[in-house]
């Protein structure tokens, strides 16, 4: 299977914005219907979509359920949604909405069997969100810095049945610093789950190169501030994905 390439929304307070490094305080707002930039990036070709609550991540629960809904009943394609999801209820509740994969990230590092529990209850829903700085997770909204590395993490996971994980290098997001490859491909190889790369995207040559790493467990590549900076146009990226 080729590259998979997903357009991020971000939401924050019902509007579509993108971070610098996960800081709420250096927010760019990019729009005010969710629902509509869904459309756009489904106009574009997309057909995976990649929508993160930043208020829930914070808070610990959702706070744009609306905004999540309404690109859930707009898009035709998947949306794999985090932010905030650390119960069995929220989990459950975001499936029967319509939501095709949870990205559970705090919650996986505080209570594993969580995670091991709701990947046997919805088999290829689970995501595992792998966020770190220096190397080390990052918890809470990346607010906290923990003493587990990013592969101790994800090996705690090896057999609990987890769809994918997400791979975010935290000193790169929002930035256009360019994704770090080296060490995403490097945590594909110390795993037999799937990847995503996420952080600080800023071209179509990095889409290339991580599809030529698709081989080695990397599944997808998350976008965000390059495409809505105009730095990425998303038909050609999802070419060079299909392409590779």
């Amino acid at each position: 299977m080729s590259l998979i390439v997903f357009p991020a929304i971000d939401l924050k307070a019902g509007q579509v914005v993108r971070l610098a490094e996960g800081d709420m305080d250096r927010a760019t707002v990019y729009g005010d219907d969710p629902a509509a930039q869904a459309m756009l990036f489904a106009e574009a070709g997309a057909g995976h979509l990649h929508v993160v609550d930043l208020d829930g991540a914070f808070a610990g629960e959702s706070r744009n359920g609306d905004a999540v809904r309404a690109i859930v009943g707009r898009f035709p394609g998947h949306v794999q949604l985090g932010g905030g999801i650390r119960t069995p209820q929220s989990v459950e509740g975001w499936f029967a909405a319509g939501v095709a994969r949870v990205v559970i990230g705090t919650a996986a590092l505080e209570n594993p069997q969580f995670v091991r529990d709701m990947a046997a209850a919805f088999p290829g829903g689970i995501v595992v969100a792998v966020d770190a700085r220096d190397g080390m997770v990052a918890t809470k909204g990346w607010a906290d810095v923990s003493t587990t590395s990013a592969v101790d993490l994800a090996r705690r996971f090896e057999d609990a049945g987890v769809a994918a994980l997400l791979f975010t290098d935290v000193g790169r997001d929002g930035l256009l610093k360019g994704c770090n490859v080296e060490a995403t491909v490097d945590l594909a190889r110390a795993v037999s789950i799937p990847v995503i790369a996420s952080g600080g995207v800023k071209g179509i040559a990095e889409i290339h190169v991580l599809a030529l790493h698709n081989r080695d467990g990397i599944e997808g590549v998350i976008t965000g501030r390059a495409l809505y900076d105009g730095r990425l146009d998303l038909a050609a990226a999802l070419s060079v994905a299909a392409a590779a």
